[in-house]
């Protein structure tokens, strides 16, 4: 491929927009979480032991209901689960993530507007998703004229 200027120029707010996202308020909090979560003693022996159960788990969905550990490998399962959901740094990066994640979605959106309103971006979020702003899939069966 050769690079025009407009092409150099584009690449170059690209990374203007990419380095501003990485010092907003969002990508700050994400990164502060991040590194808190990685911190912890506490966190990582939870995400530790999730991921142990959660190995247990897969070789039991194998055989489903019929493994004879089916029941107590699951209640394990969902007892960690809320054990690392509940566990503070763990909350609060995921917490972090989400905001960053809707930013992001913010964005697409509005670069895909730019471009055109028929290109659908997928922002994994029912708020932007809804009234097709953007993200319909349904083919039309919403009613929008995408």
């Amino acid at each position: 491929m050769i690079y025009s200027d407009k092409t150099i120029d584009l690449i170059n707010a690209a990374e203007d927009l990419a380095y501003s996202l990485s010092q907003s308020e969002t990508g700050q909090a994400y990164r502060l979480a991040k590194q808190a979560r990685a911190n912890s003693r506490q966190a990582q022996d939870v995400i530790r032991d999730f991921n142990r159960i959660k190995e247990e788990y897969e070789l039991v969905q194998r055989f489903g209901r019929y493994h004879p550990d089916y029941q107590t490998i699951t209640k394990k399962v969902h007892e960690i689960k809320r054990a690392l959901d509940l566990q503070e740094e763990v909350a609060q990066f995921k917490k972090a993530e989400k905001q960053l994640e809707t930013l992001l979605g913010q964005v697409s959106l509005v670069l895909a507007g730019q471009v055109s309103p028929q290109i659908k971006v997928p922002t994994g979020n029912p708020f932007f998703d809804q009234g097709c702003a953007g993200g319909c899939s349904t083919g039309g069966s919403c009613s929008c004229s995408g």
